[in-house]
């Protein structure tokens, strides 16, 4: 059990760290609204993995629709990134006090992870693979796995959330602006990313090499 454990953290950790879609969704609400919307980006994964365990275990046992079931998921991915990419390209200076603001935090995190394809194709590729092989061993291997890879994962988005939290009172004027419209034009990036994925996996266009 001690190996899946390593593996869980060492995986999470490392999906923590990487750029992505909800990273940078993370870091956009945390300096717009505050740790506490931040927090509720990072914890999204708890919401979304769980189902999307249960799809790759389902997409193993009939690998004929992976590519089609993830290309439709990474195209409206990619559209839903580019109306975050617009709004957080336009984002005005942060108010210190979003109390009873609807900033839609959570939402906003479980739409981006669950159009995501990259958790799917990470559970379909390793993750579902490992929890199968530790299932073999011991019911509680293929849990503790689960359960130290979210943990790992979402402990480092909200690590990254306190960071920027801290930070971010430095930031006014051109610097706020010249930040977010980054992390608009990172959003957009991603978003392009998702849709060239989305249609490379429906075969419409071919995988650049």
């Amino acid at each position: 059990m001690i190996g899946f454990v390593g593996a869980a953290l060492v995986l999470g950790l490392s999906s923590g760290l990487s750029p992505g879609p909800l990273s940078a969704l993370v870091i956009a609400q945390t300096i717009k609204y505050g740790a506490k919307e931040g927090i509720k980006v990072s914890v999204t994964p708890l919401v979304t993995d769980i189902p999307i365990i249960c799809i790759a275990v389902f997409l193993l046992s009939s690998f004929a629709y992976v590519h089609n079931v993830l290309g439709w998921i990474s195209i409206a991915g990619g559209s839903f990134l580019i109306y975050l990419a617009w709004e957080t390209f336009r984002a005005t200076p942060p108010e210190m006090n979003a109390a009873g603001r609807q900033v839609q935090s959570l939402g906003k995190g479980i739409a981006v992870n669950a159009l995501n394809p990259h958790p799917y194709l990470f559970w379909i590729t390793v993750g579902a693979p490992i929890i199968i092989k530790a299932y073999q061993e011991s019911l509680a291997a293929a849990a503790a796995f689960i359960l130290c890879f979210l943990f790992s994962l979402v402990g480092t988005k909200v690590f990254i959330t306190v960071v920027v939290d801290r930070t971010k009172r430095v930031l006014a004027g051109k610097a706020y602006r010249y930040i977010m419209r980054t992390l608009g034009f990172l959003l957009f990036v991603f978003a392009l990313s998702l849709i060239r994925d989305g249609l490379v996996l429906l075969r419409v266009i071919a995988k650049f090499p």
